[in-house]
């Protein structure tokens, strides 16, 4: 069974910059699609970002793309999201999840996500 948990969320002023990890345990990541999730309060779960199994594909969301950057090191068996240029409307509790996959080059925050981690908050306010 895989387990993931999130780490690396905080308080952050607004333009300033986190990185989020998710590391995984139970099973090799490789065999997985990764993708970052973020639920605000009040607001429906949003996709943030994907990555293929061996991350030569990735995508993002309309609102991060530029400011977001996804990455995975499966050799430690860990994804990262860095989060620059950071808004008050980042702010939100930010969750991996895990999908296997067949194929290598896609991925998509609409896979039906099959294991999720507990979450970290990230809020960012002056």
């Amino acid at each position: 069974q895989l387990q993931l948990v999130e780490s690396g969320g905080g308080l952050v002023q607004p333009g300033g910059s986190l990185r989020l990890s998710c590391a995984a345990s139970g099973n090799k990541l490789d065999a997985y699609v990764i993708g970052w999730f973020r639920q605000a309060p009040g607001k429906e779960r949003e996709g943030v970002s994907c990555i293929s199994r061996r991350g030569e594909f990735t995508n993002y969301a309309d609102s991060v793309k530029g400011r977001f950057t996804i990455s995975r090191d499966n050799a430690k068996n860990t994804v990262y999201l860095q989060m620059n240029s950071l808004k008050p409307e980042d702010t939100a509790v930010y969750y991996c999840a895990a999908v296997p996959f067949i194929y290598q080059s896609i991925c998509s925050t609409s896979f039906d996500y099959h294991y999720w981690g507990q979450g970290t908050q990230v809020t960012v306010s002056s």
